[in-house]
């Protein structure tokens, strides 16, 4: 790029293009995009078109109602996204300029994360840095990993499958997935089933419970033992397919420690194999080029110290 084009754009590139490029990438859809956003979806075809115009380039290529970046639109992403993180982080550097160790925590997680150890860590962080601020969002966790990629938030809890470019990562929670039926399915209360009994049930999903995404293990051990039923009904939300399940929808995957007082009351009942299906750990992950503020430092500090303290069975 010759240097008269480059103070053309510092000089005249309006930043809002880029986020809201941004969340195009993100959304993968100009009207997820545009709800994201809070604007109507002609503003954000309006806003990308602004955007290819200044930069010369064409990002995106439109196939019907999907899109692909092109080689450009992904180069733009990786730049836009490490500029945005940067500049959430002009209060990082305000914050570790004073004595006492103050400052936010901005902690990204998924749904229903149940432990008494992170409770009690929890706890114990506000009793020793009462002046720390923390902030919790739950997300889904392919939301989780781009925020945590812009640098936007401190650290996630998280799943995530495979190691992610950029990120640290470390085992939290490792939780055991069973199969469950609810008291309104007919085969509640039946014992001495098999997994013969189950194959043409049909299914309640997790959304991510796909190929590549997070809970893909499960499709994965319904496809090898050849279940035949359909997925009738699905969600993110973990308390959502719980009560899905319940509801007498279909059978489906549970963490095990989530639904003990379900089975105690009799709404759940527990289906072969006794053994559960597979391990899904939540992790602890973070940018490892993010700069930290002083409060940051202490919770990380105080995690690794959690961590070494209670081995992974016990925090569960």
């Amino acid at each position: 790029m010759r240097a008269d084009t480059a103070r053309f754009l510092n000089d005249r590139l309006d930043w809002n293009l880029l986020r809201t490029y941004l969340a195009i990438m993100q959304e993968r859809s100009l009207s997820r995009a545009a709800a994201r956003l809070y604007v109507t979806q002609p503003a954000v075809s309006q806003a990308l078109k602004r955007l290819e115009d200044t930069l010369g380039r064409k990002l995106i290529e439109r196939r019907g109602t999907h899109f692909v970046p092109t080689q450009a639109g992904e180069e733009v992403y990786r730049i836009a996204s490490d500029i945005y993180g940067t500049l959430s982080q002009l209060e990082t550097g305000l914050d570790e300029r004073t004595a006492d160790i103050t400052g936010s925590i901005r902690l990204l997680t998924v749904s229903r994360i149940e432990s008494r150890i992170y409770d009690e860590f929890l706890a114990e962080f506000h009793s020793a840095y009462p002046r720390i601020d923390l902030q919790i969002e739950v997300m889904r966790s392919s939301d989780i990993i781009s925020s945590l990629l812009q640098k936007t938030a401190t650290a996630g809890l998280s799943l995530c499958r495979t190691p992610v470019e950029k990120l640290e990562m470390r085992c939290f929670l490792r939780q055991r997935y069973a199969m469950f039926c609810g008291r309104h399915h007919r085969l509640f209360g039946l014992s001495q089933l098999t997994m013969e009994d189950l194959l043409a049930e049909n299914f309640v999903s997790f959304t991510s419970d796909q190929i590549g995404d997070s809970l893909s293990p499960l499709t994965v051990f319904r496809d090898q033992r050849g279940f035949t039923g359909r997925i009738v009904a699905s969600s993110p939300s973990l308390d959502e397919v719980r009560r899905l399940i319940f509801a007498g929808y279909g059978i489906g995957c549970l963490p095990e420690h989530i639904v003990k007082d379900d089975l105690a009351r009799q709404r759940l009942w527990r289906l072969p194999p006794e053994e559960g299906l597979v391990d899904v750990d939540i992790h602890l992950l973070w940018h490892r080029d993010r700069k930290q503020n002083a409060a940051e430092k202490a919770f990380f500090d105080a995690m690794e110290r959690c961590m070494q303290r209670h081995a992974l069975a016990e925090r569960l």
